[in-house]
């Protein structure tokens, strides 16, 4: 039993939020919030992340061989995975450090 084809929708997902992360990495720039050192270093390895994760979907829809299909298609899973894991969690720091500022 062949498993589903994941690499459109994670193509289609981590570009999406590869354009999300680079705004959320533009945000914080310009609004220039104090001591987000390492959220804007997380975020940016975030679009790393999700750029590797497009390339690695693509690899795998333009792949022929089915083997090596599904092994891009688990690399960019797995990376896709770790970079929605880390958006999640700078998601939470970025939101408590804007609302520390509004006290």
């Amino acid at each position: 039993m062949s498993s589903p084809n994941n690499s459109p929708h994670i193509l289609n997902t981590s570009s999406n939020l590869l354009g999300f992360t680079f705004l959320i990495l533009s945000s914080i720039k310009a609004v220039g919030l104090p001591q987000t050192g390492y959220i804007d270093e997380i975020v940016a390895f975030c679009v790393a992340s999700f750029a590797v994760a497009s390339y690695f979907s693509f690899i795998s829809m333009r792949t022929l061989d089915d083997h090596e299909s599904t092994q891009f298609e688990k690399i960019a899973d797995y990376i896709f995975l770790g970079g929605i894991t880390l958006l999640t969690i700078t998601s939470v720091f970025l939101a408590f450090d804007i609302i520390s500022f509004s006290k």
